[in-house]
């Protein structure tokens, strides 16, 4: 399994004076550039900026690799680093906010701390600085200000680039803007945090959270509310006629999305702890107030063998239909989204930029879009006024989410989609849709 390195400073010029932080992401493996992001952050103390540029590193290290990533963080904040592994309090309140945001994204990942002396953290401090200089010059720092500028842009804090971007899947990505970014893997989720151009926080199946399009590769499962019954009333009104509920939920975990791989229409089986998540699932499923009455599911052996532990719970029989499956990720099967970097670094910073661009031998995230909206119309015109469960994959679930939102398709890197999680969609015939619940993974704990 992939590892990473964070290393993050920040700075004051007065103390408190004008501030920015830096922060970097790297493969543990060969300490090669994942991501840079710098800011600046006005007046502010040392402390707070250093505080500032952990979180940018955190934050980018989720959109990019998902929950249950294992990284190693590095800074030369000995405060900072001591708090954070609790072996100090924290006396300064003005810290407290910024000290428990960092505490919060550090326990969806698997982080040990290290203190390092200032001339081995000398690319954060350098971008620290480059952003320092962008403000004094009344810009914002930009990827072409770092001296270290490569690769294309990607998504991770404020002003940031990567190597390599997650597929909107779910890490989730596995960004907002258009689907450029970069992500662990398909069936991964995708997100990128605001930069010069929005990247995935999930890559395509490869294992959880995001996030672009892929299904994300998972780590540790989000809390997220209990599903609200169907047909009760949502949002300003009450509905003006009976709802055709579709229930989505995304297939157990499989050995690819252990690793965060990119798992599009290779047929990976689910592994025992997938066939557990399936189980939780059906339970759930089968009890009130689902009333499930139609089971639908992607061809593809994942999908299709959560579906059927469903099936048995319910005493319903699966339908299988073509248009759930996830969407083809070509030549990067089985890769993850640092190996695809590597390997095809043009074809990846093209893919992350514009939903039209293929995965070699592939499909594009406008063709899979087409496929996804056809099969839900068919479905809804199908099974109108019943309750549907859908079993599919990140890609095709996000992009259902998406349209029923009215969202761009650059929504797709906004979301996170955790393995065996449960979504909502309610259709009126008299019009409106409404997304009634998203990654409900109660069931799970």
């Amino acid at each position: 399994m992939t590892s990473y390195v964070i290393e993050a400073d920040g700075g004051s010029r007065g103390n408190p004076g004008p501030a920015g932080y830096g922060a970097v992401v790297k493969d543990a493996a060969d300490g090669q550039v994942l991501v840079e992001t710098a800011e600046s952050i006005g007046t502010q103390t040392n402390n707070v900026a250093e505080y500032r540029g952990l979180i940018a590193g955190l934050t980018s290290l989720l959109a990019l690799a998902g929950d249950g990533a294992q990284v190693e963080v590095r800074m030369d904040s000995k405060l900072v680093i001591e708090q954070m592994a609790g072996r100090w309090k924290i006396k300064n309140e003005g810290l407290r906010p910024l000290a428990l945001e960092a505490a919060a994204l550090a326990r969806r990942l698997r982080v040990t701390w290290r203190w390092i002396p200032r001339e081995k953290n000398k690319d954060a401090d350098r971008l620290a600085n480059e952003a320092m200089d962008a403000a004094a010059k009344g810009r914002p720092w930009r990827l072409s200000d770092s001296s270290a500028s490569s690769g294309s842009s990607g998504a991770g804090a404020p002003g940031s680039r990567s190597a390599v971007g997650e597929a909107p899947g779910g890490r989730g990505v596995s960004g907002a803007g258009g689907p450029g970014g970069r992500a662990s893997a398909p069936e991964a989720s995708g997100g990128r945090i605001s930069g010069t151009r929005d990247r995935p926080a999930q890559a395509p199946e490869t294992s959880a959270r995001a996030g672009r399009t892929g299904e994300p590769a998972e780590g540790t499962a989000q809390a997220t509310p209990t599903i609200a019954p169907s047909g009760s009333s949502t949002g300003w009104r009450p509905p003006t006629s009976t709802a055709t509920s579709l229930y989505l939920l995304r297939h157990g975990e499989t050995p690819l999305s252990i690793e965060r791989r990119f798992s599009g229409l290779g047929d990976p089986e689910l592994t025992p702890n997938g066939v557990a998540q399936a189980e939780a699932a059906a339970v759930k499923l089968a009890g009130k107030p689902y009333d499930i009455q139609v089971i639908v599911s992607s061809p593809l052996k994942r999908a299709r063998a959560t579906a059927e532990i469903v099936a048995a719970r319910t005493g319903l029989e699966v339908v299988v239909e073509e248009g759930l499956r996830e969407a083809d990720f070509g030549a990067w099967e089985g890769y993850t989204f640092t190996e695809i970097q590597r390997r095809w670094p043009d074809e990846l910073a093209a893919w992350l930029a514009d939903p039209s661009a293929a995965p070699p031998g592939g499909e594009s995230f406008g063709v899979a879009a087409r496929r996804v909206q056809a099969i839900g119309d068919l479905l809804i015109e199908r099974y109108e006024g019943r309750t549907v469960l859908a079993v599919s994959h990140v890609t095709p679930i996000k992009m259902l989410l998406q349209s029923a939102l009215l969202a761009p398709l650059g929504a797709l890197y906004r979301m996170h989609l955790d393995l065996s999680a449960l979504s909502l969609i309610e259709y009126y015939a008299d019009g409106p849709a409404v997304v009634k619940t998203f990654n409900d993974t109660s069931h799970l704990h």
